[in-house]
């Protein structure tokens, strides 16, 4: 039997037994899916919480379902907040689509010196609205149970000045050391990954970085674009940390399920 169709909802729609799908969720299985009653659908809330539901009826503009079974999963992937200087262009979406795949649980958007973009308000709520999309859907395909958060563009020194007991990296080429060489052998309860624009750090910025508790590693004799450094890091860190070597549940209804 082939896994459900997998979809994030809102929590609130999760509450009862008959749960009702609305909006795009229901535009995409129902005109573009082409899904019939009786057909079976596993809906997450993005923070763990999967409801397998049975459709009954399609309307115009909903679908009625039946709950079957409603369990927890929550992920068990090594915490990593990924800091990364807006690039150019859309090279930021393959950053966001890749590493929710790779097992990113945080986003964060950092405006730096040298990064290119300059965003008015209304410019970066609507990359923000598409940023979220792109996030989902990559969840949604790697067949994650919970979504990355997208925090909102931050400056470099709001970020260094937050507190944090995570593993703190930076990556950069100059007077640094390989990344085996900072790593703990005791797992740390979370990473934060710091990853420079185009231009790279300034000098300043460097100081800062340092001074707040960031260890600066590099990943070899290569040296690599910015939209591909967090995720070259991410799957050692995951590797080593995280749930790499836990066989996939692949949304499996049966485990750790609760009846309706």
């Amino acid at each position: 039997m082939s896994d459900p169709l997998r979809f994030f909802v809102p929590a609130s729609s999760l509450q009862g037994d008959e749960i009702l799908i609305t909006g795009d969720t229901f535009h995409h299985l129902h005109k573009v899916l082409r899904c019939r009653p009786g057909d079976e659908v596993l809906l997450l809330d993005g923070s763990g919480t999967c409801c397998l539901v049975q459709l009954l009826v399609l309307q115009a503009k909903a679908a009625t379902t039946k709950l079957l079974r409603r369990w927890q999963e929550p992920e068990q992937g090594l915490p990593i907040t990924l800091l990364q200087a807006i690039p150019k262009g859309e090279k930021f979406d393959l950053v966001l689509q890749k590493g929710t795949e790779l097992g990113v649980s945080c986003f964060v958007p950092v405006q730096t010196e040298h990064a290119v973009p300059h965003l008015t308000a209304s410019r970066l709520e609507k990359r923000q609205q598409r940023w979220e999309r792109i996030i989902g859907e990559a969840a949604r395909q790697s067949r994650r149970t919970v979504l990355p958060q997208l925090l909102d563009l931050q400056s470099l020194d709001k970020v260094l000045a937050a507190e944090s007991t995570d593993l703190k990296l930076v990556l950069w080429e100059a007077g640094s050391r390989p990344l085996a060489a900072a790593l703990p052998v005791t797992p740390p309860s979370g990473v934060q990954l710091l990853i420079g624009p185009e231009g790279g750090f300034s000098s300043s910025e460097m100081e800062g970085i340092v001074a707040a508790g960031f260890l600066a590693v590099h990943l070899g004799p290569r040296i690599l674009r910015t939209e591909t450094a967090g995720l070259a890091a991410t799957p050692v860190l995951q590797y080593l940390y995280g749930d790499w070597q836990q066989s996939p549940k692949h949304g499996n209804p049966n485990q750790s399920e609760e009846s309706p």
